[in-house]
């Protein structure tokens, strides 16, 4: 059982991983050419816009989503549970959208006009969720891999054409290619989730509507459509999801609120470029290995009580289940660890250089270059909290989860203070707003590592925290290299070339470092690389 959930998990994965590198990497060329149309205000206010659709859809689907990834149930459960982010969303869509509109407004052109757009697109979005949750219980990775690459390439279509079209010609539109892409992802995202799912709904009998249970199927019901296990298991879901949206946007939140446009826009570029690594390679194997876990230790609860004579043979099972999560577990924050060493020793340094050559010389004069750099700091962090509070999510309990919910209280009272003093009393910007997330994170990691050794602890079951780290062959070298790049070696003979000197200089520093690193680590690597091929994920995972 546990080889095949990780075969699917990795093959999983694997897709989610190409998906993200073919979209950001086509919108990195997009955002290339709209940089050049747009200035930091008008990238602030899409910032703004951006964050109006992301609240609107965490507070709708966010609870849903961790509670059918958590416990297993019929598809057709699922899909009727998923129309509750439809009923949820719209009145979340006009309220929010009124709240916008109330506040101060960006005197840019046509703003109300592509909130619009926004609310347009949010509805559309939320009405793929029950074809969303379709695929997901059928681990149908090729759908969604599909449908997400087809929107995405819609929205860089629409943003970029509306924008270089309108300058063509003349005309300012203000902030609407945001919202003419924003639209064009949510068509046809809604497009190809329902061609490929309504074929699957047929051959898999069942459909993509509501429909109700009688009670031969289900005995515990709620209003005839809903598993009430599952919409218990949302609810108490739903109080964690609010603290877990504060703590995430809070930093969205906070320069909304306190920063000019132009700083918001800076802000806002150094996130997107910063956050690359986190969405391209953090973001799909936390989803995938949050699946994972729920099913891997979806019956862990009942191991701690377990006989060992009628029972033995599944008592075995689940303890194979449980050695396989702790083991995956390691690993993925031992690789997480590698990839931060990167972060942490070369982006400092690199970073700053990099967005004056694929921004230009507007964008590296802000301070979008001092917030890239404290960016890199704060990656290991995201990379680490995502995978630890994915594994939360998927093995808690409903008490358990209180807990957790009231000790979010406690960290955004930590991350306000944090913000506070480093955005009020030292005025450090866009970087006092990473810093204070830095800190967020960081209190959230320990909260997860304590849960973490608690849960398996209590199992029986081996992790240790010091198996996550690199090897110290590979850690040796981290103290100096990030001196290497501040000395530049070779550039002297090399600085007639200007800009491209420098990155050669650097580039073989980053090259050196990188192969003493994949040297000393390869045996690991090559692991990892068997965990993640399909039809290797039946050979044994070793651990150095």
């Amino acid at each position: 059982m546990s080889q095949s959930i990780l075969s699917a998990s990795a093959k999983g994965a694997t897709f989610l991983i190409l998906l993200q590198v073919a979209s950001r990497a086509l919108t990195f060329v997009v955002n290339q050419v709209l940089l050049r149309f747009l200035s930091p205000e008008l990238l602030g206010v899409s910032a703004q816009l951006e964050l109006f659709s992301i609240s609107v859809l965490y507070f709708a689907r966010e609870s849903l989503r961790v509670a059918l990834q958590r416990q297993a149930h019929g598809t057709q459960a699922v899909v009727n549970l998923s129309y509750l982010a439809v009923t949820t969303g719209l009145p979340l869509t006009y309220v929010l959208a009124h709240l916008w509109l109330r506040s101060d407004t960006p005197q840019v052109p046509y703003f109300s006009e592509a909130l619009g757009l926004y609310c347009i697109a949010t509805v559309i979005e939320l009405l793929t969720e029950p074809f969303f949750s379709a695929a997901q219980q059928k681990l149908l990775y090729k759908v969604r891999a599909s449908a997400e690459s087809s929107a995405t390439l819609l929205r860089c279509f629409g943003t970029c054409g509306s924008a270089v079209l309108a300058s063509r010609i003349g005309v300012d539109i203000g902030v609407m290619p945001f919202a003419f892409g924003q639209l064009a992802y949510a068509l046809g995202l809604f497009v190809v989730y329902f061609n490929n799912m309504r074929s699957v709904a047929s051959s898999q009998h069942f459909t993509l509507l509501p429909k109700q249970f009688s009670t031969a199927e289900d005995s515990a019901v709620t209003f005839k459509y809903f598993s009430t296990t599952l919409l218990r298991l949302t609810g108490s879901l739903t109080m964690q999801s609010a603290l877990k949206y504060i703590l995430t946007q809070g930093d969205s939140l906070i320069i909304t609120s306190y920063t000019s446009l132009a700083d918001q826009g800076a802000y806002a570029l150094a996130s997107n470029y910063g956050g690359l690594i986190a969405r391209i390679l953090f973001q799909p194997i936390e989803e995938s290995s949050r699946n994972m876990f729920a099913k891997l230790c979806a019956s862990a609860e009942s191991s701690l009580n377990a006989e060992k004579t009628d029972g033995g043979e599944r008592s075995q099972e689940q303890k194979r289940n449980l050695a396989q999560a702790s083991k995956v577990l390691t690993i993925i924050l031992r690789l997480y660890s590698i990839i931060s060493l990167f972060a942490i020793t070369l982006g400092p340094t690199l970073a700053p250089l990099l967005l004056s050559v694929v921004a230009g010389k507007k964008w590296s004069a802000t301070n979008a270059s001092n917030v890239l750099a404290t960016y890199c700091y704060y990656i290991p962090f995201l990379a680490i909290n995502g995978v630890t509070e994915g594994f939360v999510a998927a093995v808690a309990t409903n008490k358990e989860l209180y807990a957790q919910s009231i000790s979010m209280g406690f960290l955004f009272a930590a991350f306000a203070g944090s913000a506070w003093v480093f955005l009020g009393q030292l005025q450090l910007g866009g970087s006092g707003v990473v810093l204070a997330n830095t800190v967020n994170m960081a209190l959230r990691i320990i909260w997860n590592t304590r849960f973490i050794y608690r849960f398996f602890g209590k199992r029986e079951t081996t992790f240790r925290l010091l198996d996550t780290l690199p090897s110290i062959t590979s850690l040796a070298p981290a103290a100096v290299v990030p001196a290497l790049m501040q000395l530049r070696p070779g550039y002297k003979y090399l600085a007639r070339f200007g800009v491209l000197g420098e990155l050669v200089s650097m580039g073989a520093v980053v090259g050196l470092y990188a192969v003493h690193v994949l040297f000393f680590e390869r045996q690991f690597l090559i692991e990892c690389y068997r965990m993640l091929r399909p039809a290797g994920a039946t050979q044994p995972i070793k651990m150095q």
